[in-house]
């Protein structure tokens, strides 16, 4: 296995992570798998932004870790689950960096979701 190299975000490649004022659902299947209104915004170059939902706000009872993990520069390890309720559409729908980085450190203890890999991610009214 190569040696990880770890980046910093900067000017060449910006990171920013914000407390997102609205409230975010994730739902598959009929069941409403993640509600909160303290999900993270993060903006990270030119990526669509994502929002980072802490796992106290997520139904964990219907997920199923993965053997799939990836690795960021940036970020750190990255770990999967899918949403059992989902199938195969659903597999590897959620991502967490368990670990983080320092410099995004606030993402620890949240989830995201692939917006594809479930019937509705976003906002809804308070």
């Amino acid at each position: 296995m190569s040696p990880r190299i770890q980046k910093q975000p900067g000017p060449d490649h910006p990171i920013t992570i914000e407390p997102c004022a609205a409230r975010i659902v994730a739902r598959v299947a009929g069941y409403t798998i993640a509600d909160t209104r303290r999900a993270l915004v993060l903006r990270e170059a030119s990526y669509p932004p994502v929002w980072y939902i802490p796992r106290e706000d997520v139904d964990l009872a219907l997920l199923e870790r993965s053997t799939l993990s990836t690795y960021c520069p940036y970020k750190g390890d990255c770990s999967y689950y899918g949403i059992i309720a989902g199938g195969v559409r659903s597999k590897d729908a959620i991502w967490s960096y368990e670990t983080p980085y320092v410099a995004v450190e606030s993402i620890r203890e949240h989830v995201a979701f692939y917006p594809n890999r479930v019937d509705f991610l976003g906002e809804v009214a308070l």
